[in-house]
């Protein structure tokens, strides 16, 4: 169910001057060697209040590398919400080169709607002095040129909430208001200790660091990995926006952060019930459909920023072929529709 991806955009260009910082250890790493990963700086809401990024079919375009966990949430609520049509994509080449995220990809090097070699240039064109790390995912304005959301944080609960006028009306309900509380402490508690507690292990510059963010992460695992024993999904029954933020991290855990990032307590296969969970998940439309095992692989070993490596060395595994056995969580739950609808 992986997609295809492809090699092209591997080479790395030749480096423009600039003064955006490429790397994590530019600004992200304190003075006890932890990784405090910056903050977003285009955080505009979507709405209609005064202020508000108007919703729009076509205004936007959606910038994501596949290797990007954050990124990839956003192309899970854009299919499962049915916003296809109205948000278009732009997928950079998935190793960040020196200027960074490069539209490799595409003939010409160029993203075919922006016109545009690097993200970067969508950066500066919305603010000429910033000189943080240009990330992905990016909402770009196509009318301007200019980036105006990479709030990874609040994006997709904008896609769920703000752009539901242009959802089918049965269209999942990720993050129902009853909810919500409990999502957002759930997302909150997943997010320090294992969305961001893998790179808090990856990019520790000291061997304390390193352990706290390990043994966090793992005890985080633990206790998910009991919770999952007891219902289907992390809040129940249904398919929330938690779901949908863990995913990622775990689709992504055997083959790059068991080995790149030196968490290897365990593997995700090791848990028996987030493991049976992730593949219920990755068996659903617009979950392993947007799934690029190479990408991820490319990214994160072929970037000698994320590996420390000197030499760039793309492994040959892991076995994915676990990732299309069917999950028996039906089975022990019940085959009811797994998304609330509106």
């Amino acid at each position: 169910m992986s997609t295809k991806s492809t090699t092209v955009g591997f080479q790395l260009a030749a480096p423009e001057a600039s003064h955006i910082a490429t790397s994590e250890n530019a600004h992200e790493i304190g003075a006890h060697g932890e990784f405090s990963r910056q903050d977003n700086a285009f955080t505009t809401p979507f709405g209609d209040g005064p202020g508000q990024l108007p919703v729009e079919a076509g205004r936007y375009r959606l910038i994501v590398a596949r290797i990007c966990p954050w990124a990839h949430r956003q192309l899970i609520t854009r299919e499962v919400l049915g916003l296809t049509d109205a948000i278009s994509v732009g997928v950079t080449a998935p190793v960040r080169t020196d200027n960074g995220w490069r539209f490799s990809l595409d003939p010409g090097d160029k993203d075919p709607v922006l016109g545009i070699e690097y993200l970067n240039e969508a950066y500066l064109a919305a603010d000429p002095g910033y000189d943080r790390r240009g990330t992905v995912p990016a909402v770009v304005d196509v009318t301007t040129g200019k980036v105006v959301q990479n709030d990874y944080h609040r994006l997709s609960n904008y896609w769920e909430v703000a752009w539901r006028r242009l959802q089918p009306d049965d269209a999942p309900d990720l993050y129902p208001s009853s909810l919500r509380p409990a999502i957002d402490e759930m997302s909150r508690l997943n997010f320090h200790a294992v969305n961001n507690g893998v790179y808090k292990a990856g990019f520790a510059h000291t061997q304390e660091a390193y352990e706290q963010a390990f043994d966090a992460l793992f005890a985080r695992l633990d206790a998910l990995e009991q919770l999952l024993g007891q219902q289907r999904f992390l809040l129940g029954e249904h398919i929330t926006d938690s779901d949908v933020r863990l995913f990622p991290t775990l689709v992504r855990f055997d083959t790059a952060y068991y080995v790149a990032f030196r968490t290897n307590r365990n593997r995700l296969i090791d848990f028996p019930n987030l493991w049976n969970y992730a593949r219920e998940l990755y068996a659903l439309p617009g979950w392993g459909s947007t799934t690029d095992f190479q990408a991820i692989k490319l990214g994160y070993f072929g970037s000698t920023n994320v590996t420390g490596a000197a030499r760039v060395i793309i492994p040959k595994g892991p076995d994915l072929s676990g990732w299309d056995q069917a999950s028996t969580r039906a089975e022990q739950f019940g085959d009811g529709d797994v998304y609330l609808r509106h």
